[in-house]
């Protein structure tokens, strides 16, 4: 499958309305009896998996067949969310496991169907689609006329009872999402990233099979599944472990068809339209603050901590991070303020952090972050994945090994003072002359680690480079009445190419905070 990101975004904007419709909506039932079928049973292993998917990469790409267009066709976004999956119907629904299974239906923004499958001593059986396992809210105009063999587009995994609704899903290519430690959904995983932000159209591998097993501790689910795209196949078991944070220990196998210009591993993607660093230069919106994520977290291979604090730029920006052998990286959301979001429908200050554990030496490469424009928090417009120095050739088999970490804060956060916030604003933002010199303020606030224990008479110092602009005035101080440290410093940019800033705070030869590395573009004109 070959679209654009936007084209993308705007068919998987459904699986945001999921969490809500428990409680809202509710459909007809039709009378008819709910009963989940199984298919013949046939053996299964990761093993035999990770062959499969070796053996399909051999052989050209085969698109998936979409056998029943247009009974599809009919379902469109409205009609998609009245679809709900029949409760009594789901998988390990008689309290077999602790979690229940329920399946998505098929649509016209989701045509392509996934197997699914249940897996017990190593024999598994699909999930047979029929209609009768859903109630729908016109049951005469869609019901009577879906074929038996339909399919369907995903699954989620319910809440233990008495709580409704889920905390995993896996809907749309190879998307899926965790509700997490605070029970809000945000931001997604990806089984791999392809061409993302190159000027070609990204390629969107999707997961085609799915293997639902329980796992040797009872609380535990194993997710085995299949990828196929054009370019590459993979084989993924994922081992979920919901606690108070929900953590996936993955093991991803992939088989490349040709070679692939830019592979991104662990791929993360979000959305960040304004924060409190220009949102009065940004856009007309009554809320404070609307993002997913707020900044890209680093933990580099040589121990640095790096913070990114996320844009909303003004054309399609690519920030790389060189490393070797990174010990992790994420998209987190740190701002948990409800005063800073106003927002009480979406509740933004929930959303999960997400962050990932290379398990293994990964190497040589970057962490790359992608941000693209938006004019809405409909858009998912962030992506940060790690990129191998070496591009796959065709014939390729590559290992990864990872976690990610669903919680409210990164699993492994360092004894340092933290980036609290970041203000940028410019002089005479409404001058659009064409390479003038520009000036601006950049104020960062930090806070937290020993910091705590500092005074305004300690001899604190800010130590910021910048690269294609200069930077003056700089000081820092104690905030009267706060433990919040406060740096203040002009820059100045020559031309439209963003000026990069690295600031940080010292006390003689110890490092007080992690850097903080930020990007300042000129406002839109």
């Amino acid at each position: 499958m070959m679209m654009t990101r936007r084209e993308w975004i705007t068919s998987t904007l459904l699986t945001l309305l999921w969490p809500l419709l428990d409680s809202a909506n509710r459909t007809h039932a039709t009378g008819q009896a709910a009963k989940l079928e199984l298919g013949p049973a046939h053996a299964f292993s990761f093993d035999r998996l990770r062959d499969q998917a070796r053996q399909l990469a051999a052989q050209p790409y085969q698109p998936p067949v979409i056998r029943h267009a247009e009974a599809l066709e009919p379902i469109d976004y409205d009609a998609h969310r009245q679809i709900r999956y029949r409760p009594e119907a789901a998988l390990w629904a008689q309290g077999d496991e602790p979690y229940s299974v329920q399946c998505f239906h098929l649509s016209s923004l989701f045509k392509e169907p996934v197997k699914l499958h249940v897996v017990q001593d190593g024999a598994a059986r699909e999930l047979l689609y029929a209609s009768q396992l859903f109630t729908f809210d016109d049951p005469a105009q869609f019901a009577a006329g879906l074929p038996d063999d339909l399919g369907f587009a995903g699954f989620r995994v319910m809440n233990a009872a008495p709580q409704s609704g889920d905390w995993l899903s896996f809907l749309g290519a190879s998307y899926f999402r965790s509700a997490g430690e605070l029970d809000q959904y945000g931001l997604s995983a990806r089984g791999v990233a392809i061409d993302t932000g190159l000027p070609i159209p990204e390629e969107f591998p999707r997961f085609t099979c799915f293997w639902l097993e329980p796992a040797a501790d009872p609380k535990n689910l194993l997710i085995h599944a299949l990828l196929d795209g054009p370019s590459l196949s993979g084989a993924y078991r994922i081992e979920v472990v919901r606690s108070k944070n929900v953590v996936m220990t993955i093991e991803a196998a992939l088989f490349t068809r040709k070679a692939i210009g830019r592979l991104g591993i662990a791929p993360l993607t979000s959305m960040f339209w304004f924060s409190e660093t220009d949102s009065h230069l940004r856009v007309w919106d009554w809320r404070p603050e609307v993002h997913d994520s707020d900044g890209l977290a680093l933990w580099t291979g040589t121990g640095e901590r790096i913070w990114r604090p996320l844009n909303n730029p003004p054309s399609v920006q690519t920030a790389s991070f060189s490393d070797l052998n990174p010990r992790g990286f994420g998209l987190l959301q740190r701002d948990r303020n409800f005063e800073n979001y106003q927002d009480g429908l979406v509740f933004y200050e929930r959303r999960p952090s997400l962050w990932v554990e290379p398990l293994e030496p990964w190497g040589e490469g970057v962490v790359q972050l992608v941000e693209i424009p938006t004019r809405a928090e409909i858009n998912d417009n962030i992506v940060a994945y790690w990129v191998p120095k070496t591009p796959p050739p065709a014939g390729a088999a590559l290992n990864f090994n990872y976690r990610l970490h669903w919680g409210a804060d990164e699993p492994y956060a360092p004894a340092l003072g933290r980036v609290l916030a970041t203000r940028l604003a410019w002089e005479d933002p409404l001058d659009a002359r064409s390479g003038a010199s520009r000036r601006g303020t950049l104020v960062i606030d930090f806070a937290g680690g020993p910091l705590e224990n500092l005074t305004q008479e300690a001899p604190v110092q800010l130590v910021v480079t910048a690269a294609c602009g200069a930077v003056t005035a700089c000081s820092v101080g104690l905030l009267s009445g706060t433990r919040r440290w406060r740096a203040f410093f002009y820059i100045e940019l020559a031309g439209t190419e963003p000026l990069e800033i690295r600031a940080g705070l010292k006390l003689g030869d110890r490092t007080l905070t992690e850097t903080c590395v930020y990007p300042c573009f000129l406002p839109r004109g």
